[in-house]
């Protein structure tokens, strides 16, 4: 069987971690489409410009070949395909991922019955809802919850789609059998937070509360920063300016903080296999791949309970963080106000873990081994992947497939 893959998205992070490569006997094929051009071509006009000239998010997320390419099946992730060609579409937020449709998820008061019914959406849900649309893959519970309240705005799809949506959390290698960790010398624990943005996973509420924690009751702690300081301004609108503070936070506490602005994810999951808890107290993420590497590396991870986190993380294999959220799972960060209750929520949230950590060190290995068990238990890749090779064999032969 041959699976067309996007050429240009073939060994992105997502595109590896849940799809090119995970079923055996499958040939995975870069195919090119009019989108992939257009998007490289938007992409140079803006790099000569030095400014986004043409925004170009739509075009990321449409594909169409006009059947050109000689393949079995096409594997989209956040895509719509406009051709004849049977397609699966996995997905993390809703589709289709159109400018005019995502920031419906938004604010205290979210809701999709606002959105343009331009004709480019209406092109895009005639095309879910089509012949060649086999299955859509949603990677979580809350994800599908979104994509259902989305199909209620757009009734006429509804039946045709939601009945295509099918369920499934992302695979994850166990990278430890048993709970097995290194001691440090000052008899403390070594945290870690693996993630690109830094501000928006909340790092610079880990690095002021770890800082005070140290110096007001003598814990321990050394810090594994696995992050770029860069602005990001999604979710956390940070400026230059508060990059300027991290990078100097870090270096005046380089004693017990080890930053990496970078690592290849091999590296990345040693650094986790050394490190006793994790952490991602982030302010957005739509489902967060980290988290069940670290647990996989038998780290119980500290974590807000925004979007598909609640599912993969609880008290038993970690610490939840409660913020404030919106019907749909979104945290509520719309003004400064908003952000500022979730930097405090995250505050509060890390001091209570870390001093219940300290007060009974033993729950890092109970709930590390637990959070091992949970990923055998609820992300196996060898079920994973006779899944998604269900998923192929009923995509090309019209059955039916488990859900």
């Amino acid at each position: 069987m041959k699976v067309g893959v996007l050429a240009y998205r073939f060994e992105y992070y997502t595109y590896t971690r849940i799809l090119v490569g995970i079923v055996p006997d499958v040939e995975y094929i870069k195919v090119h489409d009019l989108y992939t051009f257009l998007t490289l071509a938007a992409r140079r006009i803006n790099s000569a410009a030095r400014r986004q000239l043409i925004n170009h998010f739509d075009l990321n997320n449409q594909f169409n070949d006009f059947d050109l390419n000689k393949i079995d099946l096409l594997h989209l992730f956040n895509g719509i395909s406009y051709g004849k060609t049977p397609w699966v579409g996995g997905f993390e937020t809703i589709l289709p991922r159109l400018r005019s449709i995502l920031p419906a998820q938004h604010g205290r008061h979210p809701g999709f019955e606002d959105v343009p019914n331009r004709l480019v959406v209406k092109r895009a849900f005639s095309a879910l809802a089509g012949d060649a649309c086999k299955f859509i893959h949603a990677i979580s519970e809350c994800s599908a919850a979104m994509q259902l309240d989305l199909l209620n705005a757009f009734a006429e799809y509804g039946d045709a789609i939601s009945k295509k949506m099918v369920v499934k959390h992302p695979p994850q290698t166990r990278l430890m059998e048993t709970y097995q960790k290194p001691e440090l010398p000052d008899g403390g624990l070594n945290f870690i937070l693996v993630g690109a943005s830094f501000f928006r996973k909340g790092g610079m509420e880990i690095v002021e509360t770890f800082r005070d924690l140290r110096e007001i009751h003598g814990y321990p702690i050394h810090l594994t920063l696995v992050s770029s300081l860069r602005v990001d301004p999604y979710a956390t609108a940070e400026t230059e300016e508060d990059v300027t503070i991290a990078s100097r936070f870090i270096r005046e506490n380089q004693g017990w903080i080890h930053h990496y602005d970078s690592l290849p994810n091999p590296e990345a999951l040693e650094k986790m296999k050394e490190a006793h808890v994790g952490l991602l107290p982030t302010y957005a993420d739509s489902y967060g791949f980290s988290l069940l590497e670290m647990q996989a590396a038998g780290c119980p991870v500290i974590s807000t309970n925004v979007r598909a986190l609640p599912e993969i993380n609880n008290e038993d294999v970690g610490w939840l963080i409660e913020v404030p959220k919106n019907r749909l799972g979104e945290a509520i960060y719309t003004t400064t106000s908003d952000r500022q209750t979730i930097s405090t929520a995250i505050r509060q949230g890390l001091e209570r873990a870390v001093h219940e950590i300290f007060t009974n060190p033993s729950l890092v290995a109970v709930k590390g081994q637990n959070a091992l068990e949970r990923i055998s238990r609820e992300h196996d890749p060898d079920h994973y992947a006779a899944w998604m090779a269900e998923i192929y064999r009923a995509a090309i032969h019209q059955q039916a497939v488990r859900r």
